[in-house]
């Protein structure tokens, strides 16, 4: 890693680069970090990919204000945000069916929405679903690190999650917002099915842990964050009770540790671990919209298919 640490966000009276004007943050919420599409690429370094948890949320919110896919902007949790620009500014909204306002006008989650000067944005607790993904025009223009402003909650590297009274810069606008009147918002599921791959570890598992893993259900404990989603549900038996070497980990990883609880490794994942893996998820962007409670599935081969 080389290089100076970048400026995140900065105190209220600190100056402010960037020719897009700056954002101020008046309610950051319960978590709400700067996020694009990661840094893939430096997990021989220890780092992960980090970005958005939704990234196809993230690149509709860039289109929608005319931004590149891949500039940075927000990913709110829960509680939601307010936000005010000091220069006029179109915004949009995507990721969860959350209330939105500029000023005191009423705005659609999936639809470009002018900001005048001086006014603030503010995006309200979902109605279902967990996070929504706010991007402005021109994207947040924090100093990159390892290619990406995206903020990895792990390891630090980025910008620190948002805090009452920071200022974000912003760039230039690159472009028109996209002509488009709204975008569908699709609804957090009750539910959520996991395509599962078993491997790499699968032989340290008993048949009936297959039984299990395939023909139970689990819940997703509040004990979940942009690291992992920890699972409560039918412990898996081990086949092997030895102990594991630390190996590689990647996007999507079952964990299982002693207590024999999945744990499903999302975008701040450690890039090293020493439980055993039982499978990978092929997709785990349907957990970036489970709130605590969701009941979680696994689908795919049986282990005599592999």
């Amino acid at each position: 890693m080389t290089g100076t640490r970048p400026a995140g966000p900065q105190p209220p009276n600190a100056p402010v680069a960037g020719s897009g004007g700056v954002v101020e943050v008046l309610r950051a919420g319960m978590l709400t970090t700067v996020q694009d599409l990661g840094r893939p690429g430096w997990a021989h370094l220890g780092v992960p990919r980090s970005g958005a948890l939704d990234p196809g949320a993230l690149r509709l919110a860039n289109r929608l204000v005319g931004n590149p896919e891949s500039a940075a902007g927000l990913e709110i949790t829960l509680t939601g945000c307010e936000l005010r620009f000091r220069r006029a500014t179109t915004v949009a909204v995507t990721g969860a069916d959350a209330p939105v306002h500029v000023g005191e006008r009423p705005g659609d989650v999936g639809r470009p929405l002018a900001v005048p000067a001086g006014a603030a944005v503010r995006v309200g607790p979902p109605r279902s679903g967990l996070r929504s993904w706010l991007a402005v025009a021109g994207g947040i223009a924090v100093e990159p690190v390892l290619g990406s402003r995206a903020t990895d909650t792990l390891s630090g590297l980025g910008p620190p999650p948002l805090h009452d009274g920071d200022r974000l810069p912003v760039g230039a606008p690159a472009g028109p917002p996209a002509p488009v009147d709204v975008t569908p918002t699709v609804p957090a599921p009750e539910q959520v099915r996991l395509a599962l791959r078993l491997g790499p570890r699968a032989d340290w598992f008993t048949a009936p842990a297959f039984d299990r893993l395939f023909g139970t259900a689990y819940t997703l404990t509040p004990v979940s964050n942009r690291v992992g989603a920890r699972l409560s549900g039918a412990p898996l038996p081990r086949a092997v009770s030895g102990e594991l070497p630390s190996e590689g980990l990647v996007l999507g990883a079952v964990q299982v540790p002693a207590d024999g609880q999945p744990l499903v490794f999302l975008a701040d994942h450690p890039t090293t671990g020493g439980y055993p893996v039982v499978g990978v998820v092929v997709d785990v962007t349907p957990l970036a919209q489970a709130r605590p409670g969701t009941t979680v599935r696994f689908y795919g081969p049986q282990r005599g298919s592999r």
